[in-house]
């Protein structure tokens, strides 16, 4: 059996569609669905049962039994969440606990960490303490877990690998509301009659050229699923693409897409997000592919192109359909 925690949400429902792409349907669910339209992303996949993430963190051992591997992406990922205590009780506190059964019955354990832990990147994108500078609550709960698995690589006899997400985008992330990609907010906002709506120049940016590194979910499932099945892999790695792109790029890709003559236009950036924004990302990619992850990441434009048609069709996966 295979676990995934957050296995309703965006990267987890897409590791699970990997998954039962390959033929696994042994995989237990595990999430809080809430009182919003999360539990849509289960209908389109396979799995042998779901658990709410208190019941299954209350009996760990019980519900671990023949488990191959953990994918752990269950978290709060608002980041603009300022209860502190809430957000280490629900990222730090809740995944040392899954860990730490991992190292007991020497379980896989394969979980999401953040590109929020470099914070503005003025030091790099490298998996290194000297980049990593969170700026908000969100960040922090992710780099403090990341310091604490360090302590143990090397030492156990467990598979532990942190993947450090850069600006994923992709199918299945509608309920995500306002922390959903820049994608998804450009759709919604032209299927209202409005063309994309984009930052003013900021941080020395012009309009729109803020620049972010995309990756698509399809690559980041893959990515989670190679760490499962490589032998070699073990460590703390960047998960990105290597190549970062404009939010103008973009817009003009979801123009394109949609077959749309609509124009983009620029809003004042917002007070609230200054010394708060990462207006440059890119990963260092060397790491990963040092590992041996040879297979590559989906064409930018062939991706959004592809993302548009999902939500043209309704936005969630549907059984018996690619």
């Amino acid at each position: 059996m295979i676990i995934v925690t957050g296995g309703a949400g965006f990267i987890g429902s897409n590791i699970v569609r990997a998954l039962n792409e390959r033929g696994r349907t042994d995989i237990l669910i595990v999430d809080d669905l809430g009182g919003g339209d999360k539990y849509k992303n289960l209908i389109g996949l396979r799995f042998i049962d779901y658990r709410h993430k208190d019941d299954f963190i209350k009996n760990l051992d019980g519900a671990a039994q023949n488990v191959e591997a953990i994918f752990h992406q269950g978290a709060c990922s608002d980041t603009m969440e300022y209860d502190v205590n809430f957000m280490m009780r629900s990222n730090y506190d809740y995944s040392k606990e899954i860990f730490k059964l991992c190292i007991r019955k020497k379980i896989p354990f394969i979980y999401a960490s953040s590109a929020s832990v470099y914070g503005l990147g003025k030091k790099g994108f490298r998996e290194e303490e000297a980049c990593e500078a969170p700026i908000n609550p969100y960040a922090f709960s992710k780099l403090l877990f990341d310091r604490y698995v360090r302590q143990f690589l090397g030492k156990v006899d467990s598979k532990i690998i942190g993947l450090r997400y850069f600006n994923v985008f992709g199918q299945q992330e509608s309920h995500k509301g306002k922390m959903a990609s820049i994608f998804y907010q450009i759709y919604k906002r032209m299927k209202l009659g409005g063309g994309p709506r984009l930052f003013k120049g900021t941080d020395g940016y012009r309009d729109g050229e803020q620049k972010r590194d995309f990756i698509y979910v399809k690559d980041v499932a893959k990515i989670n699923l190679w760490c499962f099945e490589n032998p070699v892999a073990n460590g703390i790695y960047n998960c990105g693409t290597g190549h970062a792109h404009t939010f103008n790029d973009a817009a003009k890709a979801m123009i394109e897409s949609m077959h749309s003559k609509m124009r983009t236009t620029y809003c004042d950036f917002p007070d609230e997000l200054r010394g708060k924004y990462q207006s440059f990302t890119e990963a260092d990619t060397k790491k990963l592919l040092a590992a041996g992850y040879k297979g590559g990441f989906t064409n930018f434009v062939i991706a959004v192109d592809e993302y548009c048609k999902f939500l043209e069709a309704g936005g969630y996966y549907i059984l018996g359909r690619n």
